[in-house]
């Protein structure tokens, strides 16, 4: 990385996605003149330290080697064939860029880290206009991630204009997919919902809600984010009985959804035990979840979780529940220590019930945990 430099006195926000590639240096981040340079790549510039520490945090360091053979000028090519095989590599490159921006990006929205995700993010909507074109619906994840990140921060204006960009591109394309429209109507809701008018989150969350059950199901863990951000609405009114009733929903879909991939992990290493008794863990603890489902699992069941047992009026039938989710959830996740103390906590409330109907499938999962060596990430 570059020396640092004295900061400007009145910081600069992240946010001004456009950049500035000809002519005087210009901030990665922001687009103001740059003053000091990555000493690795050599191509990237930045206003201040505050910015160049942003950016290498955010993504820079997993992509500044990658930026060389982009942001250099190609040698002169003597034949078509070159030149073609060079502007295909160059596109290999950037899609790649824009897959990996986006995704380092999310995961940092999803774990609450917005600060860290725009960088990231701004990349990402950087080289998918280079690649698809200013208009196209290629751009609308970025801009939305960038809404979400930017409401996490409290920059409520610049999320605004990242929506209405979003938007406006949506609305201009008649075949637009649904999986970016309800995306669309999600981030628009968390919006409403940050400047307090609960009336239009909860308008657009129901649309939300509704594309995503047309497509994936009204069980689907896509639907249940909508439940969520609605109950969290519901939560912020104070109507607690419907609140109740869809963090209750989101529960039983996130509890559905990882029962299903403790038993196909189940079928998976049953076999393979059977085969070679010596097999290595690694080897059969392959998680069918993404990595921004996981991401996604933790930040909502734990959320539920701190409300429940925050909650003036105990459930405890609805807290073990979450309890069970969270403990397969750390299981699949190979953090066994945690899976194990959540697992044992669930346990012992269901005990206490009048109705054990899971009691079984929990003293399943702690059998499960404890017949594998004890790790804890």
């Amino acid at each position: 990385m570059a020396r640092p430099a004295r900061p400007f006195r009145r910081k600069r926000r992240l946010g001004n996605a456009a950049a500035v590639l000809a002519g005087p240096p210009r901030c990665e981040l922001c687009g103001a003149a740059g003053r000091l340079r990555c000493r690795r790549c050599r191509l990237t510039y930045y206003c201040d330290a505050d910015h160049q520490k942003a950016d290498w945090v955010s993504i820079h360091e997993r992509i500044c080697q990658l930026l060389i053979p982009i942001r250099t000028s190609a040698p002169f090519l003597l034949s078509e064939k070159e030149r073609k095989h060079g502007t295909e590599q160059l596109l290999k490159r950037q899609k790649y860029i824009i897959d990996l921006a986006y995704s380092t990006a999310q995961e940092f929205v999803l774990e609450g880290k917005h600060e860290e995700a725009i960088p990231a993010a701004l990349h990402a909507l950087r080289f998918s206009t280079e690649v698809y074109g200013s208009n196209s619906v290629q751009l609308v994840p970025a801009y939305l991630l960038l809404a979400e990140a930017s409401t996490g921060v409290g920059r409520l204006p610049e999320a605004s204009k990242y929506l209405s960009q979003a938007q406006w591109i949506v609305l201009k394309t008649p075949d637009c997919s649904v999986a970016v429209q309800y995306k669309l109507h999600r981030s628009l809701g968390l919006l409403c919902a940050a400047k307090g008018n609960f009336e239009q989150a909860l308008y657009h969350l129901a649309n939300d809600i509704y594309l995503a059950s047309s497509t994936f199901g009204l069980k689907s863990i896509e639907t249940s984010g909508g439940y969520f951000h609605m109950a969290n609405v519901f939560f912020r009114q104070n109507k607690m009985d419907i609140a109740n009733s869809l963090y209750a929903e989101v529960t039983n879909i996130w509890h559905a959804f990882l029962l299903k991939s403790v038993q196909a992990q189940e079928q998976i290493l049953k076999p393979r035990l059977e085969m070679s008794p010596c097999t290595e863990d690694k080897e059969v603890s392959e998680d069918r979840m993404t990595e921004a489902q996981r991401a996604e699992a933790i930040r909502v069941l734990r959320a539920v979780l701190d409300i429940r047992e925050r909650a003036p009026k105990q459930q405890p039938g609805e807290t073990a529940r979450v309890l069970h989710a969270l403990a397969m959830l750390y299981y699949l996740t190979m953090d066994l220590s945690k899976a194990r103390k959540v697992g044992m906590k669930a346990f012992d409330l269901v005990k206490q019930l009048p109705q054990r109907e899971s009691l079984e499938a929990i003293g399943h999962l702690l059998t499960l945990i404890n017949s594998k060596p004890s790790y804890t990430k």
